[in-house]
């Protein structure tokens, strides 16, 4: 019990920064002024993801910690099977995303935006089912009816596209005759999204569990490379078919497998380098980095690195390291 106790708590913190650093409390970089408007407060954000996929997989890892071998069997399976409900965990998962994306009937909906003159009502229509654009999706719906409208996520990444702004694929002002789903909010870290997310946790504790089990250089890096690549394949067909295209925002599947691929990928080339070959001293900065990820989300978050980076310039302030 003294497990769940710790991944209750470390699970509350994450879900409390989360909520500061992306709930709408700090105003920065643009306003150096804090508050939050609890009308419109952010309930979803990255750090919050995280704490449901870190609950969700630490839970299942403690529960059957006594269920499973301390030897793996000969064979390359035996390491799935021993950990099976981790893998039935992230089914789970995967088939509550998948039935609900796809099977869920997404109804006209209506959104209003304020500006300083005038507040104006606009009107998307859908009435249909299994629609991946940003007008009609499931991921969508199941947040402006669990969250509420007003607290999603009010500059969606597609704002961006030909159809919302000429200054694709920078954003810019919206187009007078942009579809009215342009200026509709919208969140890329919400709450069935955040389920497919376990799946991903469960990929990536795989690869820790293949740390633990293989004691061999070839051993790990047959695991890890394979499944690596395995999911690579599976994106790539899945996206170039148009079967479920690779969509961020929507967490699709073939994200969540074109993602965990390429890490496992990145990881696998760190290890010999790092581990093989014994290269330690030049990524020094990257296990700093790794055991201070809190830190550096911080500063990326609340805008401190960005802005301190940019602050340093050669004669003009628009001549920075950046600009």
């Amino acid at each position: 019990m003294d497990a769940i106790k710790k991944i209750c708590l470390r699970t509350l913190k994450l879900l409390f920064w989360g909520v500061l650093l992306q709930g709408g409390y700090s105003h920065a970089p643009n306003d150096l002024v804090y508050g939050v408007d609890m009308k419109l407060i952010r309930w979803c954000g990255i750090l919050q993801r995280i704490a449901l996929v870190y609950f969700i997989v630490s839970v299942i890892e403690t529960f059957t910690t006594k269920r499973r071998p301390t030897v793996l069997e000969p064979g390359y399976s035996s390491i799935f099977t021993a950990y099976c409900w981790q893998w039935l965990g992230g089914f789970v998962a995967f088939v509550i995303y998948m039935t609900t994306t796809y099977s869920l009937y997404v109804p006209d909906w209506s959104f209003v935006v304020s500006t300083d003159s005038k507040i104006t009502q606009y009107t998307v229509k859908c009435g249909m089912r299994g629609h991946l654009g940003p007008a009609c999706n499931a991921v969508g719906y199941v947040d402006r009816e669990v969250w509420g409208i007003n607290h999603l996520y009010m500059y969606p990444v597609w704002q961006r596209l030909k159809a919302c702004t000429h200054s694709s694929p920078s954003s810019g002002e919206i187009r007078e005759d942009a579809p009215s789903w342009c200026r509709a909010p919208f969140e890329p870290e919400g709450l069935l999204s955040s389920i497919l997310a376990i799946l991903s946790g469960t990929i990536g504790i795989h690869y820790g569990h293949v740390l633990i089990h293989f004691k061999g250089h070839s051993e790990r890096l047959k695991q890890w490379v394979s499944i690596a690549l395995g999911l690579l394949i599976v994106a790539i067909i899945l996206h170039f078919t148009d079967a479920i295209p690779i969509n961020k925002q929507l967490y699709s599947f073939s994200y969540v497998c074109f993602t965990a691929g390429a890490a496992g990928i990145v990881f696998s080339v760190f290890y010999i380098l790092i581990d093989v070959w014994g290269w330690r001293t030049p990524f020094l900065f990257l296990e700093w980095i790794g055991m201070n990820a809190m830190l550096i989300y911080v500063l990326g978050a609340q805008g401190i690195l960005p802005a301190f980076v940019n602050g340093w310039y050669y004669k003009s302030t628009n001549n920075t390291l950046v600009f």
